[in-house]
Protein backbone atom coordinates (compact mmCIF):
# COMPACT_ATOMS: atom_id res chain seq x y z
CA UNK A 1 0.00 0.00 0.00
CA UNK A 2 1.68 3.65 -1.12
CA UNK A 3 2.64 5.95 1.74
CA UNK A 4 0.82 8.99 2.07
CA UNK A 5 1.47 12.54 -0.18
CA UNK A 6 3.22 14.97 1.26
CA UNK A 7 3.71 18.42 0.15
CA UNK A 8 6.71 20.32 0.45
CA UNK A 9 7.10 24.29 0.39
CA UNK A 10 10.39 26.40 0.67
CA UNK A 11 11.96 28.65 -1.42
CA UNK A 12 15.27 26.96 -0.80
CA UNK A 13 16.55 24.29 -2.86
CA UNK A 14 18.86 22.59 -0.86
CA UNK A 15 16.43 22.47 2.38
CA UNK A 16 14.02 21.37 -0.24
CA UNK A 17 15.90 18.73 -1.59
CA UNK A 18 16.87 17.29 1.91
CA UNK A 19 12.92 16.83 3.27
CA UNK A 20 12.24 15.54 0.04
CA UNK A 21 14.97 12.95 0.09
CA UNK A 22 14.23 11.63 3.85
CA UNK A 23 10.40 11.49 2.74
CA UNK A 24 10.67 9.35 -0.07
CA UNK A 25 13.24 7.57 1.92
CA UNK A 26 10.63 6.56 4.25
CA UNK A 27 8.17 5.72 1.31
CA UNK A 28 6.05 8.92 0.97
CA UNK A 29 5.05 10.74 -1.68
CA UNK A 30 6.57 14.16 -2.26
CA UNK A 31 5.86 16.95 -4.29
CA UNK A 32 7.30 20.50 -3.99
CA UNK A 33 6.46 24.41 -4.07
CA UNK A 34 9.31 27.22 -4.29
CA UNK A 35 6.04 29.37 -3.66
CA UNK A 36 3.25 30.16 -1.34
CA UNK A 37 1.08 30.66 -5.00
CA UNK A 38 1.99 27.25 -6.26
CA UNK A 39 1.57 25.46 -2.81
CA UNK A 40 -1.75 26.59 -3.13
CA UNK A 41 -2.49 25.58 -6.47
CA UNK A 42 -1.26 22.09 -5.86
CA UNK A 43 -3.37 21.97 -2.28
CA UNK A 44 -5.99 22.47 -4.32
CA UNK A 45 -5.58 20.57 -7.69
CA UNK A 46 -4.23 17.05 -5.66
CA UNK A 47 -5.39 17.84 -2.05
CA UNK A 48 -2.19 16.16 -0.31
CA UNK A 49 -2.13 14.25 2.84
CA UNK A 50 -0.02 16.54 4.59
CA UNK A 51 1.95 20.21 3.97
CA UNK A 52 5.28 20.72 4.92
CA UNK A 53 5.18 24.45 4.96
CA UNK A 54 8.27 27.27 5.31
CA UNK A 55 7.22 30.89 6.70
CA UNK A 56 9.34 32.99 4.93
CA UNK A 57 8.29 32.76 1.22
CA UNK A 58 8.74 35.16 -1.63
CA UNK A 59 5.10 36.82 -2.96
CA UNK A 60 2.29 34.49 -0.02
CA UNK A 61 3.89 34.02 3.01
CA UNK A 62 3.80 30.41 4.77
CA UNK A 63 1.12 32.04 7.46
CA UNK A 64 -1.13 33.67 4.38
CA UNK A 65 -0.93 30.13 2.67
CA UNK A 66 -1.41 28.17 6.24
CA UNK A 67 -4.73 31.20 6.35
CA UNK A 68 -6.25 30.22 2.89
CA UNK A 69 -6.19 26.57 3.47
CA UNK A 70 -8.15 26.41 6.53
CA UNK A 71 -10.70 28.40 5.12
CA UNK A 72 -11.66 26.08 2.37
CA UNK A 73 -13.58 23.33 3.35
CA UNK A 74 -12.09 21.07 0.34
CA UNK A 75 -8.48 21.74 2.36
CA UNK A 76 -9.56 22.94 5.75
CA UNK A 77 -8.12 19.42 7.51
CA UNK A 78 -5.16 18.91 6.18
CA UNK A 79 -2.06 18.60 8.37
CA UNK A 80 0.58 21.47 8.33
CA UNK A 81 3.71 21.62 9.72
CA UNK A 82 5.51 23.99 9.37
CA UNK A 83 9.09 25.28 9.08
CA UNK A 84 10.76 28.62 10.94
CA UNK A 85 14.00 30.20 10.35
CA UNK A 86 13.74 31.79 13.51
CA UNK A 87 11.97 29.39 16.48
CA UNK A 88 10.68 32.38 17.92
CA UNK A 89 7.68 31.71 20.21
CA UNK A 90 5.59 34.51 18.23
CA UNK A 91 6.14 32.75 15.42
CA UNK A 92 5.13 29.18 16.74
CA UNK A 93 1.92 30.92 18.44
CA UNK A 94 0.88 32.77 15.10
CA UNK A 95 1.43 29.39 13.20
CA UNK A 96 -0.64 27.41 15.89
CA UNK A 97 -3.19 29.86 16.54
CA UNK A 98 -3.65 30.03 12.15
CA UNK A 99 -4.06 26.35 12.50
CA UNK A 100 -0.95 24.89 11.86
CA UNK A 101 -0.66 21.29 13.40
CA UNK A 102 2.91 21.50 14.27
CA UNK A 103 6.25 23.01 13.48
CA UNK A 104 9.88 22.75 13.43
CA UNK A 105 12.99 25.34 14.01
CA UNK A 106 15.76 25.73 11.32
CA UNK A 107 17.87 24.12 11.46
CA UNK A 108 16.21 20.84 12.31
CA UNK A 109 16.86 16.79 12.17
CA UNK A 110 15.27 15.13 9.11
CA UNK A 111 14.52 12.16 11.74
CA UNK A 112 12.66 14.24 13.63
CA UNK A 113 10.91 15.64 11.31
CA UNK A 114 9.32 12.46 10.10
CA UNK A 115 8.74 11.46 13.59
CA UNK A 116 6.89 14.52 14.06
CA UNK A 117 4.72 13.65 10.58
CA UNK A 118 3.77 9.92 11.58
CA UNK A 119 2.65 11.06 14.61
CA UNK A 120 0.52 13.68 12.76
CA UNK A 121 -1.14 11.15 10.07
CA UNK A 122 -1.80 8.89 12.94
CA UNK A 123 -3.54 11.39 14.76
CA UNK A 124 -5.09 13.49 11.78
CA UNK A 125 -7.97 12.92 9.58
CA UNK A 126 -6.81 13.60 5.93
CA UNK A 127 -8.78 12.87 2.81
CA UNK A 128 -8.58 8.63 3.56
CA UNK A 129 -11.05 9.24 6.35
CA UNK A 130 -9.76 8.03 9.64
CA UNK A 131 -11.29 7.96 12.57
CA UNK A 132 -10.02 10.08 15.44
CA UNK A 133 -11.19 10.22 18.94
CA UNK A 134 -13.29 13.10 18.73
CA UNK A 135 -15.15 11.80 15.73
CA UNK A 136 -15.98 8.70 17.58
CA UNK A 137 -18.67 11.16 19.69
CA UNK A 138 -20.83 12.59 17.05
CA UNK A 139 -21.55 15.51 18.96
CA UNK A 140 -21.34 17.59 21.83
CA UNK A 141 -24.18 20.17 23.46
CA UNK A 142 -23.33 22.56 25.75
CA UNK A 143 -26.38 24.88 26.22
CA UNK A 144 -26.68 27.33 22.92
CA UNK A 145 -23.27 25.33 21.43
CA UNK A 146 -23.34 22.65 19.36
CA UNK A 147 -19.78 20.74 18.46
CA UNK A 148 -19.78 18.53 15.29
CA UNK A 149 -16.68 16.45 15.70
CA UNK A 150 -16.94 14.95 12.46
CA UNK A 151 -16.61 17.99 10.40
CA UNK A 152 -14.89 20.05 12.79
CA UNK A 153 -17.94 22.77 13.21
CA UNK A 154 -18.93 24.80 15.83
CA UNK A 155 -22.18 26.86 16.40
CA UNK A 156 -23.41 29.08 19.24
CA UNK A 157 -27.00 30.01 18.84
CA UNK A 158 -26.86 28.96 15.18
CA UNK A 159 -24.04 30.72 14.35
CA UNK A 160 -21.22 29.07 13.01
CA UNK A 161 -18.09 29.77 15.25
CA UNK A 162 -14.40 29.72 13.14
CA UNK A 163 -12.06 28.06 15.35
CA UNK A 164 -8.36 27.44 14.23
CA UNK A 165 -6.70 23.69 14.71
CA UNK A 166 -5.61 23.85 17.82
CA UNK A 167 -8.65 26.04 19.19
CA UNK A 168 -11.26 23.49 18.01
CA UNK A 169 -9.41 20.48 19.66
CA UNK A 170 -8.77 22.22 23.11
CA UNK A 171 -12.51 22.82 23.20
CA UNK A 172 -13.23 19.22 22.48
CA UNK A 173 -10.56 17.86 24.87
CA UNK A 174 -11.81 20.59 27.72
CA UNK A 175 -15.71 19.79 27.25
CA UNK A 176 -15.28 15.99 26.92
CA UNK A 177 -13.91 16.04 30.45
CA UNK A 178 -16.73 18.46 32.09
CA UNK A 179 -14.94 19.77 35.37
CA UNK A 180 -11.78 18.09 35.50
CA UNK A 181 -9.16 20.82 35.43
CA UNK A 182 -5.72 19.91 33.46
CA UNK A 183 -2.20 21.63 32.98
CA UNK A 184 -1.33 23.40 30.36
CA UNK A 185 1.62 20.62 29.24
CA UNK A 186 -1.76 17.92 29.69
CA UNK A 187 -3.58 19.89 27.53
CA UNK A 188 -0.42 20.28 24.45
CA UNK A 189 -0.07 16.67 24.73
CA UNK A 190 -3.59 16.15 24.59
CA UNK A 191 -4.09 18.37 21.21
CA UNK A 192 -0.44 18.13 19.77
CA UNK A 193 0.31 14.84 21.10
CA UNK A 194 2.90 13.95 23.52
CA UNK A 195 5.86 15.64 23.84
CA UNK A 196 5.16 18.60 21.70
CA UNK A 197 7.54 21.39 22.40
CA UNK A 198 5.79 24.42 22.91
CA UNK A 199 5.95 26.94 25.68
CA UNK A 200 3.04 27.46 28.52
CA UNK A 201 2.76 30.79 26.58
CA UNK A 202 1.52 29.50 23.64
CA UNK A 203 -1.63 27.60 25.65
CA UNK A 204 -2.39 30.66 27.08
CA UNK A 205 -2.70 32.48 23.93
CA UNK A 206 -4.93 29.84 22.12
CA UNK A 207 -7.11 29.92 25.23
CA UNK A 208 -7.19 33.59 24.79
CA UNK A 209 -8.45 33.68 20.76
CA UNK A 210 -10.97 30.80 21.75
CA UNK A 211 -12.33 32.65 25.02
CA UNK A 212 -13.04 35.14 22.40
CA UNK A 213 -14.61 33.51 19.58
CA UNK A 214 -16.89 31.48 22.34
CA UNK A 215 -18.98 34.51 22.90
CA UNK A 216 -21.05 34.40 25.66
CA UNK A 217 -20.05 31.72 26.49
CA UNK A 218 -16.56 32.71 26.61
CA UNK A 219 -16.89 31.68 30.61
CA UNK A 220 -16.92 28.37 29.87
CA UNK A 221 -13.38 28.11 29.84
CA UNK A 222 -12.53 28.50 32.98
CA UNK A 223 -8.55 29.12 34.82
CA UNK A 224 -7.39 27.33 37.55
CA UNK A 225 -4.71 29.80 39.28
CA UNK A 226 -1.34 28.22 39.55
CA UNK A 227 -2.72 24.64 37.44
CA UNK A 228 -4.33 24.93 33.98
CA UNK A 229 -7.86 25.05 32.63
CA UNK A 230 -11.00 23.73 32.98
CA UNK A 231 -14.09 23.58 31.36
CA UNK A 232 -17.33 24.07 33.36
CA UNK A 233 -21.26 24.20 31.93
CA UNK A 234 -23.36 27.05 33.88
CA UNK A 235 -26.42 26.28 31.28
CA UNK A 236 -27.44 22.53 32.60
CA UNK A 237 -30.97 22.00 33.32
Amino acid sequence: MAKETILIVDDENDILELVKYNLEKEGYKTISAFTGEDALKLVNDIQPDLIVLDLMLPGIDGFEVTKIIRKNDLTANIPIVMLTAKGEELDIVTGLELGANDYMSKPFSPRELIARIRAILRRIPAKNGVVTPSDKKGYTIVGEMVIDHGRHIVKIAGNSVDLTYSEFELLVFLSAKEGWVFTRTQIMDAIHGDNYAVTERSVDVIVAGLRKKLGILADSIETVRGVGYRFKNDNRN
